[in-house]
């Protein structure tokens, strides 16, 4: 299956997107903030990035903002998730160069269906 990066500050959030990817068959690295993320893109590079909008230091939108900014990295599949729901802040998340938004709090079967649906769209 894919290689995913996981990218939240919130623990519990990361361990539970963790545990539902694996448990689909992804291979995952799950990092605390923005910094870290774009790190590990560079050092392991993912097939695709779970980011949390609002971390301290470098927020999911800058990070998006960064991979799309780098050749390397501009066509790597990102997905946003956030408590942020307002139609404004989904705008923000795709003009950022978002390929999907998923808004706290979630199902876990949601997110393996959006991640799936992503990579499914990418490959073709």
């Amino acid at each position: 299956m894919a290689r995913v990066l996981i990218a939240d500050d919130d623990a519990d959030i990361r361990d539970l997107v963790a545990f539902k990817l694996v448990q689909s068959g992804h291979q995952v690295t799950a990092v605390e903030d923005g910094m870290a993320a774009l790190r590990t893109v560079r050092e392991q590079p993912p097939d695709l990035v779970l980011l949390d909008i609002r971390m301290p230091g470098l927020s999911g939108l800058d990070v998006c903002r960064e991979l799309r900014a780098c050749d390397a990295t501009a066509s790597l599949p990102v997905i946003l998730i956030t408590a942020r729901s307002q139609e404004g802040d989904v705008e923000l998340g795709f003009a950022a160069g978002a390929d999907d938004y998923i808004v706290k709090p979630f199902s876990p079967r949601e997110l393996s269906s959006r991640v799936t649906a992503v990579l499914t769209r990418v490959e073709r």
